[in-house]
This record gives C-alpha cells, sequence and structure tokens, in this order.
C-alpha cells in the first residue's frame, strides 16, 4: 500500500502559541487513539510565529477512511476543545487549507 502524504495549514489567534503547544503535548490517549485507528501516522504540526499560521503534515493509509474520523465523537469533542484558540468553521472544525505537493526526494 502507498502512504498518502498530506500537508495542510491553519491558523492560530494571536497569543495562543503557548496554550496551542500545551493542549497538544497533553493529547488525549482517545485522539491518539483515533488517528493510528483511522490510519494516521507521522503527524506532524509546526508553527511560523510571525504568522501565527501552522503547518500540519501526516501520513495516511487511505485518505476516504482518514475523511471518516471527521465523524468520531472524539474529534469532534477536541474540534470544540480547540475552538476558543484558532479559526475554525461552523462545526468547530479547524479552517483548513490543503497544500499541494510539489516536490519530494525519499
Amino acid at each position: 500500500m502507498q502512504t498518502i502524504r498530506k500537508a495542510f495549514t491553519m491558523k492560530l489567534h494571536e497569543g495562543q502559541a503557548e496554550e496551542y503547544e500545551r493542549r497538544h503535548a497533553a493529547l488525549w490517549p482517545e485522539m491518539k487513539e483515533m488517528i493510528r485507528n483511522y490510519g494516521g501516522r507521522n503527524y506532524s504540526i509546526f508553527l511560523d510565529p510571525r504568522t501565527n499560521v501552522l503547518f500540519g503534515y501526516i501520513e495516511l493509509e487511505d485518505e476516504n477512511l482518514w475523511t471518516t474520523s471527521a465523524d468520531t465523537a472524539i474529534c469532534r469533542k477536541w474540534w470544540d476543545y480547540m475552538a476558543d484558540i484558532m479559526d475554525v468553521n461552523p462545526d468547530n472544525s479547524p479552517v483548513t487549507f490543503g497544500l499541494q505537493p510539489v516536490f519530494h526526494l525519499d
């Protein structure tokens, strides 16, 4: 099976970098389990402190399976928990912008 690499950006509210990092350092075990159960691996998030833009990278086994993770109760609970410190949609999902791959070297 070929690994699917996904990259995206999100936007953090001004002054929330430490809180964002604190919450992720204590990521709930149920959230970690959900990410793995829905085929997510090698997940990283980086912050550009000049712009408060977050850059996310994740490797997936199956993009369709990953998409269904948004319907899990734990994912919705995490979105609600994070909604006060970042740009979100009306359902509290993070506003994300997918990035187009232009180069990769193994």
